[in-house]
């Protein structure tokens, strides 16, 4: 149940408007858990193009032992060059790394293990809740994000990610075209002009 490799990978998910960091959410389980992760207080291909950038800065690669190894002033480091990964770099390090160490202690440093090693939607989700910085609605996202965007979609998936499994176009699970990404943006500009959040 891990994301697959498509021959036109970067259309799985066009949320950057980078061929390649679209590429890399595609194929690299991790990468797309720390794009999820750094969704927050940014625009989304901000976001999402992060672990692109990050992997160039380490190097040429992502592996989470490897960032949960790191001494967290390099890390630090990778994410404030410019241009900076993140509105808050610094914080936004520390949760990758923590991330990263949850991953190594519960997962065997395997990213996508948190939904392959589930046996259901509810558990898919509940893993997820456990991950640092991954709160409910963050979890749920990721969870539908998972099973519009890559197939992945275990028994109970549609109850455990309500109300982000229904047709509306609310958050990154929705986006397949440049067309959807304005849909999502617009229904986030609505919901805030309203007083509510992606689930409203």
């Amino acid at each position: 149940m891990a994301p697959k490799k498509k021959a036109d990978a970067a259309a799985v998910l066009p949320v950057t408007g980078d061929p390649d960091a679209d590429a890399l959410l595609a194929t690299d389980p991790l990468a797309l858990l720390i794009g999820m992760l750094l969704d927050q207080q940014v625009p989304m291909e901000w976001a999402f193009a992060g672990p692109a950038r990050l992997r160039e800065r380490l190097g040429g690669t992502l592996d989470a032992a490897a960032i949960a190894a790191m001494d967290p002033d390099d890390l630090e480091a990778a994410f404030k060059e410019k241009p900076a990964l993140h509105r808050f770099p610094g914080s936004m390090a520390k949760r990758t790394q923590a991330l990263c160490a949850h991953l190594v202690e519960e997962h065997g440093g395997r990213a996508e293990r948190v939904w392959t090693d589930a046996a259901d939607g509810r558990e898919v989700l509940r893993n997820l809740r456990a991950l640092p910085g991954f709160g409910e609605e963050k979890a749920k996202i990721f969870l539908a994000l998972l099973a519009k965007r890559f197939g992945v979609r275990p028994a109970g998936w549609e109850e455990a990610a309500a109300p982000f499994s229904d047709d509306q176009h609310r958050s990154v699970a929705d986006i397949d075209s440049p067309e959807a990404l304005e849909e999502v943006r617009l229904f986030k500009r609505a919901m805030k002009a309203k007083g509510k959040g992606k689930d409203g």
